[in-house]
C-alpha cells in the first residue's frame, strides 16, 4: 500500500501553483467546507484540501457520497478566477477533461465525461465533481472544485454496485491516490492557465471535452423543471448541452439540471 499522507502528496504534486498549500486531514466532514473556510480566511488560488475519508461527503442537490477511508481521493481545489459568475459553471467542465485525461496518464484506462459533472468508466460512475461558489452579482469571490474519485475501492454497498465502480474493479489491481492527485493538479493546471490566457471562454475547450463526452448522439433524460426524454446533439461553445426533443423535434439548450444517459449509465 502507497503511503498517502502528507508529505506523499507534497513529493507527487510537481506544479507551480495548483495544490500548492495542501492541506491534508486523517478525517473531515467535506473537503469543500474546508477549503469554503480557508477561502474566507484569505487562502490563495491553488489551495488544495485532501481528506483520507470524509464523513459528510455530498453530491450534487445534498445527495450522499461514499467516501470511505484508505479507498478512494477527496479533494477540493480553491480557485479565485477574475472572470464574471455566470461563466463559472465551465471550470466543472474543465476539471471533467483534467480528470479522464489524468486517469488514462496514470491508469491506462479510457474514461468519459457524463456532463457536466460525472466521469463514467465502462457505463459506471467512477468520479463526481461538485463545483461551489461564493460570490455577488459581479464578482467571483472564491470558487470551490470538489472532486471524487473512487480509487481502491473493492466492494460498494448494494444500492450502488450497479451505478458505481472504482479503478480497482476495473482493472483488478490498485493505484498509488497520492499520484493521482499530482496527475491531476499538473492537469488541471495547465487548462486552467490556457482558460484565463484565452479570456475565461469555454470555446478553446469545446472540441476536446466533445472528444471525451458520452452524451454525444445518445438519448438522455433531461431533468429540471420539466422532463422530457431528448437526443444529446452538441455542447456549445459556452459548454451547455444540445439536445433534441423526442416529444417534438424542438432543439433546446440545457444550462443545468440533470441529464441521465439512458442505455449508457445503469439506471
Amino acid at each position: 500500500m502507497h503511503a498517502y499522507n502528507r508529505q506523499a502528496l507534497e513529493n507527487a504534486i510537481k506544479t507551480e501553483k495548483m495544490g500548492q498549500p495542501l492541506y491534508f486531514y486523517p478525517e473531515t466532514d467535506t473537503t469543500n467546507d474546508r477549503i469554503r473556510e480557508l477561502a474566507l480566511e484569505g487562502a490563495p488560488e491553488g489551495t488544495l484540501a485532501v481528506a483520507e475519508m470524509q464523513t459528510a461527503a455530498r453530491g450534487r442537490r445534498g445527495r450522499a457520497w461514499q467516501a470511505p477511508a484508505e479507498s478512494g481521493v477527496w479533494m477540493s481545489l480553491l480557485l479565485r478566477p477574475d472572470i464574471p459568475p455566470t461563466q463559472a459553471s465551465v471550470l466543472t467542465l474543465l476539471a471533467g477533461i483534467a480528470l479522464v485525461e489524468a486517469i488514462e496518464d496514470v491508469t491506462g484506462m479510457e474514461a468519459g465525461i457524463k456532463w457536466p459533472n460525472d466521469i463514467l468508466l465502462n457505463g459506471k460512475k467512477l468520479v463526481g465533481i461538485l463545483t461551489e461558489m461564493d460570490c455577488d452579482m459581479e464578482q467571483i469571490h472564491s470558487v470551490t472544485v470538489g472532486m471524487g474519485i473512487n480509487v481502491n475501492t473493492k466492494a460498494f454497498p448494494q444500492d450502488l454496485q450497479e451505478i458505481a465502480t472504482s479503478l480497482y474493479l476495473e482493472s483488478g489491481r490498485g493505484f498509488d491516490r497520492a499520484e493521482i492527485v499530482g496527475c491531476v493538479m499538473k492537469r488541471f493546471e495547465g487548462l486552467y492557465e490556457e482558460f484565463l490566457e484565452k479570456g475565461g471562454v469555454f470555446a478553446p475547450f469545446q472540441k476536446r471535452y466533445r472528444a471525451k463526452c458520452l452524451n454525444m448522439g445518445k438519448e438522455v433524460r433531461v431533468i429540471g423543471r420539466e422532463t422530457y426524454l431528448a437526443t444529446a446533439l452538441d455542447i456549445t461553445p459556452e459548454g451547455e448541452l444540445i439536445v433534441k426533443r423526442k416529444d417534438n423535434g424542438a432543439e433546446e439548450v440545457v444550462f443545468s439540471g440533470e441529464v441521465s444517459i439512458r442505455g449508457e449509465e445503469k439506471e
